[in-house]
């Protein structure tokens, strides 16, 4: 008997969101990024995939999981925190990835300061999913799922 191969999910976030449940919860919530991951972990189960959680302030560190993602296409889900508005390299790491990736952000930046209005990842990722706290994260760990069924 042979067993299918399950689909690894990637979800990566970036610098603070491991203060989540601490910075500014007025803008993020009170959810800690264990809980966001829980709930990920849980809906991934609900549609056929395994989740791999990582979390780093350094952004080499994330380039390192994002090219490891590329090696073995695995589709992305990330939340790269301020990264998101400047980071040239992580950009250029992502277009490497033949998977879907799925850019997250708990609030929405478009409504706050005009600094973060712009995604430099935006352009290379499959869709963005941004401005319902947690549920944003769900909603792309479903939204993969999806497309993998495709």
């Amino acid at each position: 008997m042979t067993t299918a191969k399950v689909t690894t999910v990637m979800l990566l976030n970036g610098p603070n969101l491991g203060q989540l449940g601490e910075r500014e919860p007025d803008v993020y919530g009170t959810t800690t990024l264990d809980e966001i991951v829980s709930m990920c972990q849980a809906v991934a189960r609900d549609v056929g995939v395994e989740l791999e959680a990582h979390q780093s302030d350094s952004e080499s560190e994330l380039i390192g999981w994002v090219q490891r993602a590329a090696k073995n296409s695995c589709p992305i889900i990330i939340n790269p925190g301020a990264f998101t508005h400047y980071s040239i390299a992580l950009r250029d790491a992502l277009t490497q990835v033949d998977a879907v990736v799925v850019e997250v952000h708990l609030s929405q930046p478009a409504s706050r300061e005009s600094f973060r209005a712009e995604s430099v990842v935006a352009p290379v990722v499959r869709g963005t999913i941004s401005g319902f706290g947690p549920l944003s994260y769900v909603l792309a760990v479903r939204a993969i799922g999806e497309l993998l069924t495709q």
